[in-house]
């Protein structure tokens, strides 16, 4: 006479390949989507002419209006600044920015330095960046958990 039992583990190879992709993660390659897709929304503001939270930008001053033709946008003349916007990620951070040394005058204005400039932010986080990155994160935890 004998018993026998028999172990059995459903879902054991399922959660073992789970386990493998989520060894194989890394973060970087998040923070980089991340940050193509915050680049992307700072270039869209340089369109809308608004700033991450919806406001629209200061018109040019009467005076420097009548220095510019139709072929000018506000902020976008040459198109210098939106080619200069970058993303960078370093490890689970992301940067987006500009090396341009007047980047930073746009962003915050020029009252600091005497210039009158208004601010004209383009960088930050929208509602909607803030949707997509939640929508960019949970999609990657999904695929690793599926």
């Amino acid at each position: 006479m004998s018993a026998t039992l028999r172990l059995t583990t459903p879902g054991l190879d399922a959660a073992l390949a789970r386990l493998a992709r989520l060894s194989s993660f890394e973060m970087a390659s998040l923070a980089d989507a991340a940050g193509a897709l915050l680049e992307s929304g700072a270039r869209g503001r340089m369109i809308s002419k608004e700033a991450p939270d919806g406001t629209p930008w200061a018109d040019w001053s009467i005076g420097y209006a009548a220095t510019r033709g139709e072929q000018h946008s506000l902020l976008v003349n040459e198109g210098d600044l939106t080619d200069s916007l970058a993303s960078y990620a370093t490890g689970d951070e992301v940067h987006v920015g500009s090396n341009l040394i007047y980047a930073a005058h746009h962003q915050i204005g020029g009252a600091e330095i005497g210039s009158g400039l208004p601010a004209r932010p383009y960088l930050g986080l929208s509602p909607e960046d803030a949707i997509d990155l939640r929508d960019l994160v949970t999609g990657t935890l999904e695929g690793l958990f599926s």
